[in-house]
């Protein structure tokens, strides 16, 4: 039962498929780079770093103050770590599929099928929770306006009085599939004006903000000491990866051997700067201890008479999780395509467009599982169904990059990650330290999933793969 299932796809072979696919290269370098930055800087921009400055009395959670500058620099380390490993192989396998394809490359069919199989159900999940988030500001803003909205429409059944469905994100999953089914140059056009328009907003809030602040706010600065900033960097983790979604669209790179390490270093570097900027701008205008942790620059710029930039906010909030939503579903779709193609999941599901070169069976069937769940799960439960796969997923490229290194160190490489092997153990020991910190919750919904993708692979995949039937 279990011969073969560590079968490796052999990277020459990964290499020679080259152009055999229907995808199609028309992304740059700076396309890409926005596609990174549009799934790492969401809406928790304006939140997060409030939330874990200001702490959760209720829940006993003390705020690390100004130190919450620290938790995101060592998140970022942290993310960098994996981030290395993952520019080395997108260098190195310039194919769709990240985390999956370079697994089945180098650890094996099982564990390249099990990190693909979680991926489209987190990366899915990630659409619908994000989804959720801005029709709950899209809603704001309309009875801001003066809308009184019909309740049936507002939230999934059991989050309020009348709910039956969010009709709001249904409708965003959806209008994203749409935008991607156009195909990926035009997708990515849209992806890149609304990428430029977030970071103009955040820019503008901080440059604002920076003629309010005083420094005595900054004292003291690590109220919770360094042990308060390393347990902050485990919440706002989740706020610094996006670039291992980016690097599913490897096969759509003009030059993705040159293109795409650059991509993943520059988009995780534009996103740091704007993170360590804007929590230098919040603790700096207000006292940590009077942050709102639910909505940390609107109750600033409130305190210093500026409430008009609370509008602001909200739209920038609305535009960064538009970009969120559009990097992870594209994500989603890649890696199916990649097994797809691999004869894991059947061919019916990969077929692209003829004209348009991109995977839309599975960009409508995706995109209509992310509006269910948007429309019918509460955001917490929906948030549940995320996080342990993108780890394991860090786990996997980490090690197999140390791997992949000490095989077959004479392979090509247009990057190389640094320090090896201390720097994707890095990664490996972050990750892993992270998994412990999740709920019971997330861990039975993974056992589920993990079960059905066992019975789907020896009931399926194993017998159908490309390398099994080429062995036969």
């Amino acid at each position: 039962m279990t011969s073969g299932v560590f079968r490796r796809k052999p990277i020459e072979q990964i290499e020679d498929s080259s152009g055999e696919g229907g995808l199609t290269r028309t992304l740059g370098l700076w396309q890409l780079t926005a596609i990174g930055v549009g799934g790492i800087i969401g809406a928790g921009i304006f939140a997060l770093a409030g939330s874990v400055a200001a702490g959760d009395k209720s829940a006993g959670i003390p705020g690390v103050g100004p130190a919450v500058l620290i938790s995101f620099l060592i998140a970022g380390v942290a993310s960098a770590a994996a981030a290395f490993s993952y520019a080395e192989f997108a260098g190195l396998i310039p194919k769709a599929g990240s985390a999956y394809t370079y697994g089945y490359a180098v650890l094996g069919e099982i564990v390249g099928w099990f990190i693909g199989w979680d991926l489209l159900l987190e990366y899915t999940a990630i659409v619908a929770v994000v989804a959720i988030g801005i029709s709950g500001y899209f809603s704001f803003l309309l009875q801001q306006l003066g809308l009184d909205l019909p309740s049936w429409m507002l939230g999934a059944p059991g989050t309020g009085d009348g709910h039956v469905v969010d009709l709001f994100a249904v409708i965003l999953c959806l209008l994203i599939a749409y935008l991607l089914n156009l195909g990926i140059r035009a997708a990515a056009r849209f992806e890149t004006a609304m990428v430029i328009l977030k970071v103009f907003i955040v820019l503008v809030v901080v440059l604002v903000g920076f003629f309010y602040i005083k420094t005595g706010n900054y004292s003291p600065f690590a109220p919770a000491g360094f042990g308060g900033a390393v347990t902050g960097a485990a919440t706002v983790f989740f706020a610094v990866f996006g670039y291992d979604a980016m690097s599913t669209a490897a096969e759509e790179s003009k030059d993705a051997q040159r293109h795409m390490p650059k991509a993943i270093l520059y988009s995780l570097g534009i996103s740091m700067v704007l993170y360590v900027l804007a929590c230098l701008v919040l603790t700096g205008m207000q006292n940590y201890t009077l942050i709102d942790p639910k909505s940390g620059f609107s109750s600033a710029f409130k305190s210093v008479g500026l409430s008009g930039l609370a509008t602001v906010i909200a739209i920038g909030a609305i535009v960064g999780i538009m970009t969120v939503l559009f990097t992870f579903l594209m994500g989603a779709t890649r890696v199916g395509y990649a097994m797809s193609r691999d004869g894991l999941l059947p061919k019916w599901f990969g077929k692209t467009h003829p004209t348009r070169h991109v995977p839309t069976r599975f960009t409508w069937i995706l995109g209509g599982a992310a509006a269910v769940i948007a429309g019918f799960l509460p955001i917490g439960e929906a948030a549940e169904l995320t996080n342990i796969g993108i780890l394991l997923a860090f786990v996997v490229v980490c090690v197999a990059v140390i791997v992949l290194r000490y095989k077959q160190p004479d392979l090509p490489r247009t990057f190389k990650t640094p320090g090896m092997p201390v720097v994707p153990l890095i990664g490996i020991g972050f990750s892993i330290w992270l998994i412990t910190y999740l709920q019971p919750e997330t861990w039975l919904r993974f056992a589920v999933w993990f079960v059905i993708g066992l019975v789907i692979y020896f009931a399926y995949s194993k017998r159908n793969s490309l390398l099994n039937r080429s062995a036969e």
